[in-house]
């Protein structure tokens, strides 16, 4: 028993390896998880609980493994974000309006996993939506950080992040739109990426803007991140992070007005960060994105009218079946114009040719994922010197660059600010996952040191 506890917080390889020696049961590992899902309820990290479905799947591995099959995943129970459709399995998208849907076909990303002999272990809480990054669900459950119950764990992929921190399943799937896999990896304490937009098709998933969204792995590990993201994209990027050589490679540590606002503790765990590089033989200095600027901007207008035209019907016809936070962004957003929307796709165009230069001269940018650690549940606001900033603000100000041009961007793990986790985030070229997982994965390793 004692052995089974221990593997539900290992890295999800060695879980595997495990699965595949027949050292422990998918069986055994399911009823333990369980068992540590029921411990932990009051962290509200699940919608819909992994229940007795989620045992007929550990029984059906447990035949495949017996007979040799093969599955990167074959019995390791990954819980997946409530905003993937699951055949057979309700499928909320953390709302009221969907609170019955259950769909008849897998979301494509789903049926990669399943593809690769992974149980579909529950549905995870997120903000409702995923139109938020407080993960205060007010349907589902005001989701609670692993680390201090009393502080919030970051959304919208809030639920899995806290089912990878507190060894509730091997892996989790999330989406991110401003920030929502690497916002709750940075102060929950995973590893959460985002790929390249597109990487990992979005079919079967419910939008939240379109030329935004993006789908990504939470996991313990950098390694474990590779694995999942090898499976969702059919690619072998994962395996070619860990044969990547990273000495001599170029790091720009960003620099400038984004990054003034950022507590003292996470500006030295980067600087830390980017020190530790440097004695590993790479090459570190300082670089300026003056057009991530307007990324508040940017973000904004393009949510806002994205997220408005998905839910124009619901919106108009019952409103009050939102919570009140989602109702009064998505009523905002109707009331944005097609020439500001225009203006920041120009924008963004520009932000994405200064990303373009900026990769010319490095091979990957160093910053922190988020400006400051888990806020307590409920905060509302961040004091800086130079005045107030909204937290939800504060909490994607870093992320949502990446998403506006679709960047691949990590955030990984390294060390603490007041007894909080701390996420460092590696952003890299289009495509290049194999590099920003190289990286993060050494970042890893000397956090560890």
């Amino acid at each position: 028993m004692r052995a089974i506890e221990a593997l539900t917080k290992a890295p999800m390889a060695e879980i595997a390896r495990s699965l595949r020696r027949r050292t422990v049961s998918p069986l055994e590992l399911v009823d333990a998880y369980s068992r540590r899902i029921e411990a932990a309820g009051g962290l509200h990290a699940f919608i819909t609980l992994p229940g007795e479905r989620a045992r007929r799947e550990a029984r059906r591995a447990e035949r495949r493994l017996a007979r040799g099959e093969p599955g990167a995943l074959l019995g390791v129970p990954i819980a997946v974000k409530d905003l993937f459709a699951t055949r057979g399995v309700r499928t909320t998208a953390g709302s009221r309006i969907l609170k019955d849907w259950v769909p008849s076909r897998d979301a494509a990303v789903i049926a990669r996993l399943r593809g690769a002999g992974a149980i579909i272990f529950g549905k995870t809480n997120l903000h409702e939506f995923a139109y938020g990054v407080s993960n205060a669900n007010p349907w589902w459950g005001v989701a609670r950080n692993p680390h201090d119950p009393r502080r919030s764990p970051g959304g919208s992929s809030g639920g899995s992040a806290i089912a990878v921190v507190a060894g509730l399943c091997a892996g989790a799937l999330g989406s991110d739109t401003g920030g929502s896999i690497r916002v709750p990896a940075s102060l929950c304490g995973c590893v959460g990426l985002k790929p390249t937009f597109g990487l990992i098709p979005l079919e079967g998933t419910f939008p939240l803007g379109w030329s935004l969204d993006h789908a990504g792995p939470l996991a313990r590990t950098v390694g474990d991140a590779g694995l999942l993201l090898d499976v969702m994209t059919g690619m072998d990027t994962g395996r070619r992070a860990r044969r990547t050589a990273t000495r001599g490679l170029r790091v720009g540590v960003l620099r400038g007005p984004i990054i003034q606002k950022v507590q003292p503790r996470i500006a030295q765990q980067v600087d830390a960060a980017a020190a530790a590089l440097r004695r590993r033989g790479l090459r570190v200095r300082e670089i300026s994105i003056p057009e991530m600027e307007w990324t508040v901007a940017m973000q904004l207008v393009t949510l806002r009218a994205e997220a408005s035209a998905v839910h124009r019907r619901w919106i108009r016809t019952q409103p009050r079946a939102y919570g009140a936070d989602v109702r009064t962004r998505l009523q905002l957003g109707a009331l944005v114009a097609g020439a500001d929307y225009v203006l920041a796709q120009r924008m963004r165009g520009r932000l994405r040719a200064a990303m373009g230069r900026v990769f010319q001269e490095v091979d990957v940018v160093l910053l922190p994922a988020t400006p400051i650690t888990a806020p307590l549940v409920g905060e509302r606001t961040v004091r800086w010197r130079s005045g107030e900033e909204p937290v939800d603000g504060a909490l994607v100000r870093l992320t949502a660059p990446f998403n506006l041009t679709g960047l691949p961007a990590l955030s990984v793990p390294f060390g603490r600010a007041a007894g909080l986790p701390v996420g460092v985030q590696v952003v890299g070229q289009w495509m290049d996952e194999a590099r920003v997982l190289a990286v993060g994965r050494l970042i890893e390793e000397l956090a560890e040191a």
